[in-house]
């Protein structure tokens, strides 16, 4: 009792300490307030004797509000200027430390890239007319501004608005050599804002000579040429030092339209042009028209190089490659032999330019891109757009459009790898996925079918419902990866439907993986590179990283047991072929704005792509019409007189026809695509071609021992 008693008094004493801590608090707040208050009173009076009235107040408004809008815009211009000044941190130089000349697969020059066999010529070392001419017609304020001429572009606008045409351009030399350096020829704002970027990067970083000789050197001037320098041994045969003032005249006029304007194919039209820089150079004050009127009267004249048609698209890729490769070879003077071939190149680019001008304006669609592969991996044809000369963007291998139902073969792997067979059933209804729900393109739905006919009719619903429900989007992504999809693959939901970016080359390399059995990295455009001396530095069969399996035999042979069902009575029956069977998928974009037909056969694999560069869209077109019937076009065309191989894990890989009929559809054809490429000649099976490489091999290695006599006169000559 005494020790409860003791315990007592505790209780209060506790309650003490609080109230007195609750004081302190309350107190210390207070007082904080009330020396806050003093301060900001205090701070207030003394601001008091800065303040002004009348045009005083006025001025320090506008210039408050002013140095507020500098530092947003400030702000803004950093952030839109990071992306460009990326652009620079690569090595852009680099075009000059290699020299390569291409060969096709048989060993035919076919072009050079880097610079090669012509030295650069100094600015100062140029003819005065030359530089006057290339001045007068391209950037008539050159040394004046500081890359971007906005007295300049007023005056184009308005010279442009008064012809109601384009007949005058805003850029100025230093933005098309940073568009040359670091960009491509995509009409996107994004590219434009980049381009003033760099321009003034080069600017600040280069001096204007040095811009200029960037400029001259590494331009597009037509027939497979870069640089003035080899435009004019081309053209005229001679060091450009030596052309004269009609010839100079005609050299400025290229830059603008290099394809439009070259004189081996339009020597009127280069004239024409060659005429309008001579006026440049009077109105400009550069020149008068006494000491152009020699040059009007005598026209520059041109050495018949006869019909040439370079590889220019497949050939900007392939130095990419070589690029990448060579980096660690003591030399970057390299003889390299691709995998080209010159025959289905030209059938390509002729089935593509074929269709675009029979039904392009029907459509609405100016543009196309098709990369072919050989099943082993091996880069037959590309056609990155139907005009180098006016657009050196490669549309095959660096432009990223919605591959549209296209993509729906690597979600469908995807499923067979994890446990579906084309007869596994599945519905085909109304389906809702966080707010997203996709519709057929037919707007109906067929209710309980199999996957062999969602895949074969493209139905949407299904491959939302497969990745919503047993799948999830991550294994998708990671399958259209491993089968060598490189471009970055959205991870949102609606890419099952293809709404990703993806390249031709890209979807030709997935597709590949198909045709050659369910292996990846097979896909190559470089054969061999050999220095100067053709010493073998690289070959392709003995140092690439051996192929690797993807996919599963049971998958490869439920794909392709389906996708070979999609020319058949799917929605690509316009690609099915007459010799042999054909698998592939057709894609249709939002708007209509990219149509695709990625298809192969035991031979080719094959992606077309229609659309156009300003993702403007089409008038319904889709990748059942014109991609299907460029395909078969120029793959009937690569299977005549060649050996016809099924594709891989198929029954009756050949149409149940006979020979006769064979020949009559090779010939003749039917419907929208009647008039079909002329008949391919015969070409060397793998089996000899392999056969006669070896024996050129041994003999290039092998010593040759020759009669003493016979040896002597070679010693002599």
């Amino acid at each position: 009792m005494e020790e409860d008693k003791k315990k007592k008094p505790a209780k209060p004493l506790k309650t003490s300490k609080l109230i007195e801590a609750d004081a302190w608090i309350d107190s210390t707040l207070y007082e904080l307030g009330f020396k806050s208050s003093e301060f900001w009173e205090s701070m207030t009076i003394f601001f008091r004797r800065f303040k002004v009235t009348g045009w005083w107040r006025a001025f320090f408004e506008i210039s408050s509000e002013g140095f507020t809008m500098a530092t947003v815009g400030s702000v803004l211009m950093l952030a839109l200027a990071m992306p460009a000044f990326e652009e620079t941190a690569k090595d852009w130089r680099s075009q000059d430390d290699f020299a390569v000349t291409f060969l096709d697969r048989y060993g035919t020059p076919i072009g050079q890239r880097g610079i090669i066999q012509r030295e650069s010529v100094p600015v100062e070392n140029l003819p005065d007319h030359l530089i006057k001419a290339v001045l007068a017609t391209e950037d008539r304020r050159f040394f004046e501004h500081y890359g971007i001429d906005f007295i300049g572009l007023v005056r184009a606008m308005s010279e442009n608005v008064r012809a109601n045409s384009v007949v005058q351009g805003g850029s100025t030399i230093t933005q098309q050599l940073a568009k040359n350096l670091f960009l491509s020829n995509e009409r996107t704002l994004e590219r434009k804002i980049k381009e003033a970027f760099l321009a003034v990067w080069l600017e600040m970083n280069l001096s204007k000579n040095e811009i200029l000789q960037l400029y001259l050197d590494r331009a597009y001037m037509g027939g497979g040429t870069f640089g003035i320098a080899a435009a004019a041994d081309f053209y005229f045969g001679k060091n450009l030092k030596d052309v004269t003032l009609a010839e100079a005249a005609l050299l400025a006029g290229l830059f603008k339209a290099p394809a439009k304007y070259a004189p081996h194919i339009n020597l009127p039209a280069a004239r024409g042009r060659a005429n309008e820089v001579l006026s440049n150079l009077v109105q400009s004050k550069l020149m008068t028209e006494g000491q152009v009127v020699a040059a009007r009267r005598n026209p520059a004249t041109i050495i018949d190089r006869g019909d040439r048609n370079n590889p220019d698209y497949f050939l900007d890729w392939a130095f990419e490659e070589v690029k990448r490769i060579a980096l660690r070879f003591p030399t970057h003077s390299l003889i390299v032999r691709t995998t080209i071939d010159l025959g289905l190149q030209e059938a390509v680019e002729e089935a593509a330019e074929f269709h675009l001008r029979q039904y392009g304006k029907d459509y609405g669609v100016h543009e196309a891109a098709i990369v072919v592969l050989e099943n082993n991996g091996a880069v037959r044809a590309i056609v990155g757009g139907r005009d180098y000369g006016r657009s050196q963007f490669n549309r095959a291998t660096r432009a990223e459009r919605q591959a549209g139902s296209s993509f729906k073969p690597y979600v469908y792997a995807t499923a067979m790898e994890h446990g579906f067979t084309p007869t596994s059933p599945i519905v085909d209804g109304p389906i809702s996925w966080g707010g997203w729900s996709p519709k057929n393109y037919t707007r109906g739905y067929a209710g309980r079918i199999n996957l062999t006919t969602a895949l074969v009719k493209s139905i949407n619903t299904v491959p939302v419902r497969l990745a919503r429900d047993f799948l999830k989007i991550q294994p998708i992504r990671e399958t259209a990866k491993a089968m060598g999809v490189e471009s970055p693959l959205i991870n949102h939901k609606t890419m099952v439907l293809g709404t990703s970016g993806m390249t031709v080359m890209d979807q030709a390399t997935g597709y590949n993986t198909f045709a050659n059995g369910g292996f990846s990295g097979t896909r190559h455009g470089i054969q061999q590179i050999m220095n100067q001396s053709r010493e073998v530095l690289y070959d392709h069969a003995r140092d690439a990283p051996p192929p690797k399996r993807v996919l599963s035999e049971q998958a490869v042979a439920s794909m392709n047991s389906i996708l070979v069902q999609v020319p058949e009575w799917g929605t690509g029956r316009r690609a099915a072929l007459p010799m042999v069977r054909a698998a592939g998928k057709t894609g249709t974009t939002q708007a209509y704005r990219d149509a695709w037909f990625v298809g192969y056969t035991g031979n080719f694999t094959a992606a077309v792509w229609f659309g156009n560069d300003d993702y403007s869209g089409t008038r319904r077109l889709t990748g059942g019409s014109l991609p299907a019937m460029t395909w078969k076009r120029f793959m009937t065309y690569a299977h005549q007189n060649i050996d016809l191989k099924p594709i891989p894990l198929i029954e009756n890989p050949f149409p149940e026809v006979s020979g006769d009929q064979i020949a009559k559809k090779g010939s003749a054809g039917s419907g929208d695509d009647a008039d079909v490429a002329p008949e391919r000649p015969p070409v060397l099976s793998s089996t000899t071609s392999s056969i006669l490489k070896d024996i050129t091999q041994m003999f290039q290695s092998a010593p040759v021992l020759l009669p003493p006599a016979d040896s002597q006169r070679l010693s002599a000559l």
